[in-house]
């Protein structure tokens, strides 16, 4: 194992020790984690059985935007479910949605209450405000190349995981750092950082992603809005 690899795995070992376990969800406080670390393990052991019945009775609205994969080239190897996007279109002098913070609901929102509730309560334990959401499978043997989130928007909001179908787990790195998602598990992660992601399995792997704008004083990797 590489060192940067075996350096990685040991700051965001102590930073998943923090994290509830056993289905529950509490935010553990920043001020305990390792400032050093790219990740932090929110929860494990969550039920995820009523959000992956929405994504198996809804596999057509994979099909329905597929402008991610094939306008991003990092994103290519995906499928994605937007649930809530930017507003479109763009407003008046930003560039592209990277700077875009108001959001739309989408039309497929309808099609998944309860995992939208589960996004909005994990804003409220930020005392914060639900950003985007997206369901997202990585294709089999897929590979979400390395890239950073850039803009106004990702700048000033945390970004969350939670795996919701992925049998061997999934691999991510951001600055330096690996961790392997499981499934039941709810993460926090550097998106401001150079990040990757892989699935060699043969099946898709499935996330749940949203972004979360933090109350005062709360969240873990968002940044102030200008230095």
């Amino acid at each position: 194992m590489p060192d940067w690899v075996r350096a990685g795995w040991r700051r965001v070992a102590s930073a998943a020790s923090q994290g509830r376990q056993n289905g529950a969800l509490a935010l553990p406080d920043r001020g305990t984690l390792d400032p050093d670390a790219r990740f932090v393990r929110i929860g494990s052991g969550l039920d995820i059985a009523p959000w992956i019945a929405e994504v198996d009775a809804n596999r057509r609205r994979w099909f329905d935007d597929t402008s991610r994969q094939r306008k991003v080239r990092c994103q290519r190897d995906t499928l994605n479910i937007f649930l809530r996007a930017a507003r479109k279109p763009l407003p008046p002098g930003a560039r592209n949605a990277n700077d875009v913070h108001e959001i739309r609901t989408m039309a497929a929102a309808d099609s998944f209450p309860e995992v939208l509730a589960f996004c909005r309560r994990v804003a409220a334990l930020q005392e914060g405000k639900l950003g985007r959401v997206a369901l997202v499978a990585l294709l089999p043997h897929g590979w979400v190349r390395p890239h950073t989130d850039f803009g106004a928007y990702y700048r000033i909001r945390d970004r969350f995981h939670l795996v919701l179908r992925s049998p061997g787990g999934s691999l991510l790195t951001a600055g330096g750092q690996a961790v392997v998602m499981r499934e039941g598990e709810l993460w926090a992660f550097d998106n401001k950082t150079r990040h990757e992601a892989r699935n060699p399995s043969d099946t898709r792997r499935i996330h749940l992603i949203f972004d979360v704008l933090p109350g005062p004083g709360r969240g873990y990797f968002a940044r102030p809005a200008s230095d």
